[in-house]
C-alpha cells in the first residue's frame, strides 16, 4: 500500500510508477528553476519531493483527485515551518499547486 491510500486499499504497480514519474517530472521542473529538488522516494516522514526550502510537497498524478484528502495528507505530514502543498496534474494538463490561503498571502508579502 502506498502513502496516502486509504487504509485497506492496495495501489497497483502502474499507479505507483505513474506517481514516481510525476515526482521526477516535478523535481526536474524545480531543478530547471535553480532549486536542488529531488524525489524523496518512499522515505518515511519526507515529502514526495524535497529541496524547495519552506515547502512540504505532496505530488499527485491522478485523473480524479480528492484535493481535500490530499491537503489533509500534506498538512499532516508537513514539518514545523513548512507550508503544506499539493502539486498535481492529470494527463495532458499543466501542473497546479494548492496551499492554504494564509500561507499564499505570506508568500506574497515576502
Amino acid at each position: 500500500m502506498s502513502a496516502g491510500a486509504p487504509s485497506g486499499w492496495a495501489v497497483g504497480k502502474s499507479s505507483r510508477d505513474k506517481g514516481a514519474r510525476g515526482e521526477r517530472e516535478l523535481a526536474n521542473i524545480y531543478k530547471e528553476r535553480g532549486f536542488k529538488c529531488r524525489r524523496a522516494g518512499n522515505s518515511l516522514g519526507l515529502a514526495d519531493c524535497v529541496g524547495v526550502p519552506g515547502l512540504h510537497i505532496e505530488v499527485k498524478r491522478q485523473e480524479k483527485l480528492n484535493i481535500w484528502a490530499a491537503m489533509d495528507q500534506a498538512e499532516g505530514d508537513a514539518r514545523e515551518g513548512e507550508i503544506p502543498t499539493v502539486h498535481y496534474r492529470r494527463n495532458r494538463s499543466d501542473w497546479w499547486v494548492t496551499l492554504p490561503l494564509s500561507d499564499f498571502i505570506d508568500l506574497l508579502d515576502r
